[in-house]
């Protein structure tokens, strides 16, 4: 498996890993609705909001996870958010994922980024050190519908010092129902 960072113009190849793997896990609308939003990410955040890294095998994608700005009023914080990741469905439960956050965890760590934070699967991300948040020390951009989902790393102190709120999204994220 070789894991890289960039899109090189593969924009709808990743969308349709994204929105195959949520497909078969969660559905079809949820998978359409996850699929696209992986499309609009690579879209329309611009290059310095977004950062893509992806599993590949064969010249093919095996996996992306796409981590874009979670702003707060601190300017100077650099606070990266992971939504949506996504792992083939054949290639799942052989640490494609694993390796994959690794290797992006290590590339936001290097690039200065304090905070990798993700709304997601618990026990799934606590194999990587994110462990609950309180939103007195990562205000979520809205309020969420599975609290216990707030999850956050971090990526040089030894713990996460609380972000000034409010904290923002990308626009692409900036919507109730991924929440």
């Amino acid at each position: 498996m070789e894991y890289t960072e960039g899109t090189a113009d593969r924009t709808a190849e990743i969308a349709a890993l994204v929105r195959a793997a949520f497909t078969d896990s969660e559905g079809a609308a949820e998978g359409a609705a996850v699929g696209d939003l992986a499309r609009d990410l690579m879209e329309t955040t611009p290059p310095g909001d977004i950062c893509v890294f992806l599993a590949e095998t064969e010249a093919r994608v095996a996996g992306a996870a796409i981590f874009t700005r979670l702003a707060c009023a601190d300017p100077d914080r650099r606070v990266m958010l992971l939504s949506p990741m996504a792992v083939a469905t054949g290639l799942q439960g052989q640490g494609v994922g694993q390796g994959l956050l690794r290797h992006a965890l290590d590339a936001l760590r290097a690039a200065g980024v304090e905070v990798a934070v993700t709304y997601g699967d618990p026990a799934f991300y606590a194999r990587l050190g994110f462990a609950p948040v309180a939103p007195e020390v990562v205000p979520p951009p809205r309020p969420l519908t599975q609290p216990e989902g707030w999850l956050a790393r971090p990526l040089g102190a030894p713990a996460i010092a609380p972000l000034p709120g409010p904290c923002r999204t990308v626009p692409a994220l900036d919507a109730p129902a991924f929440w």
